[in-house]
């Protein structure tokens, strides 16, 4: 069987950054009328975009694919919820893994393979984010005195 190209439409940095990727699974995305021709000129976006399991269905909010410039009444809404294709034995899983304490479904990337469009989801723990300037104010403070003790040792 022959190997099917990956072609990258759209990443998501931020995941990256925010998260703790884990688990990583692959979905397929339901897609109506003109969105799967802007998704062919690459105009996705899922910086911003979340998944939630409603229903049994996985579902990603806050993906933005562009409206088709050609198209008229039959673009739709470019932020929509879309429902995302996968097994049932594989949403079964990931609710459970939901259920633990911490963990989240991030959309990682969206790419075709081959003609179809897929969704690489992950499961994510949170980093911790937290406010940066007493680590700063320490940081300045441990400075001042390396400076200073640098200073007495000069004389």
């Amino acid at each position: 069987m022959a190997k099917t190209e990956k072609k990258l439409i759209a990443n998501n940095k931020k995941a990256y950054h925010d998260f703790f990727l884990e688990e990583r699974y692959e979905a397929g995305i339901e897609l109506h009328g003109t969105e799967v021709k802007s998704m062919r000129m690459g105009k996705c976006s899922i910086k911003e975009a979340f998944i939630r399991i409603e229903n049994g269905e996985v579902i990603i909010y806050g993906m933005h694919v562009s409206p088709y410039e050609k198209g008229n009444i039959f673009n739709r809404d470019p932020l929509r919820p879309k429902k995302l294709l996968m097994h049932k034995s594989e949403i079964r899983k990931l609710i459970g893994k939901i259920a633990e304490k911490g963990y989240t479904l991030v959309p990682v990337e969206v790419y075709f393979k081959g003609s179809l469009v897929k969704v690489d989801i992950a499961l994510a723990k949170g980093k911790k984010q937290y406010d940066k300037r007493q680590d700063i104010a320490k940081k300045d403070m441990r400075r001042e005195a390396e400076r200073d003790f640098k200073v007495k040792n000069l004389y």
